[in-house]
């Protein structure tokens, strides 16, 4: 199994169903930013859409949103919940964030959400003055989890992939960049929820954040039951996450 396998089997990319109790410790938060500074002339792309649940509750009525993905299937969500929402002016489609297909100095804000992006092509669709907003999953993300399995997502990566996608921000000509460690608490409800949300994420997954290289593995019940009892407070199941946001101007 690819990384785009993965995400073609999990065509219902909402989080909802988990329960999931989330506790900030971190004043840094992508959709307050976004609405922030949208206006309601705003052109906004959002890649790695999923399926568009965030777009359609978390994003501002504005003049026109495009979010895009690589996986058919995640389109496909998000065009039905799209018909569901009754909102105007969004679109989803299919798209590499790797090889962008859209206008050249077209967008005011272009939102990049845990997925692979290429700074420099964000760059070119960017107006003058746009605005680039990046929410990533970072290398020590459930990290005390990863080390009792002795793997994970970025587990062996050299180095982050917030300072790899710092770097390229940099790189690709953006000003007053500037990158922010987000931290979260999460609590979960029930062992068979945490099963869950873990079977739907590449959290436990040999999967390389550097590469891109990514194998499904199994989940050790020995050793999830260990976590669980390590890590359970108040009957609540908990997950340290650790996330990076980036802002940027052109």
């Amino acid at each position: 199994m690819n990384e785009l396998d993965f995400y073609e089997e999990r065509k219902d990319w909402n989080f909802s169903k988990f329960e999931i109790e989330a506790e900030s410790l971190t004043n840094w938060d992508l959709f307050k930013i976004l609405n922030e500074v949208a206006t309601k002339d705003s052109r906004i792309l959002d890649l790695g859409t999923g399926g568009g649940e965030k777009v359609l509750k978390y994003f501002p009525e504005c003049a026109e949103i495009l979010g895009t993905d690589l996986s058919v299937e995640m389109i496909k969500t998000a065009n039905q919940n799209l018909k569901i929402s009754g909102r105007k002016n969004i679109e989803f489609r299919l798209m590499d964030n790797l090889k962008m297909d859209v206008p050249l100095d077209y967008f005011d804000i272009v939102v990049a959400r845990n997925t692979v992006s290429d700074p420099s092509q964000i760059y070119k669709c960017l107006k003058k003055g746009g605005i680039l907003l990046i929410h990533g999953v970072d290398m020590f993300d459930c990290h005390s989890l990863k080390l009792m399995f002795g793997r994970g997502q970025a587990f062996n990566d050299k180095k982050p992939i917030s300072i790899i996608d710092y770097e390229n921000v940099l790189n690709a000509n953006f000003k007053d960049v500037e990158l922010v460690p987000i931290y979260v608490r999460e609590f979960f409800k029930s062992k068979y929820l945490f099963m869950e949300f873990l079977k739907s994420v590449p959290i436990l997954d040999d999967f390389s954040e550097e590469t891109g290289i990514f194998f499904k593995r199994e989940i050790d019940k020995k050793i999830i039951d260990k976590y669980i009892e390590e890590n359970t407070y108040d009957g609540k199941i908990k997950l340290l996450r650790r996330y990076y946001g980036i802002t940027a101007k052109k």
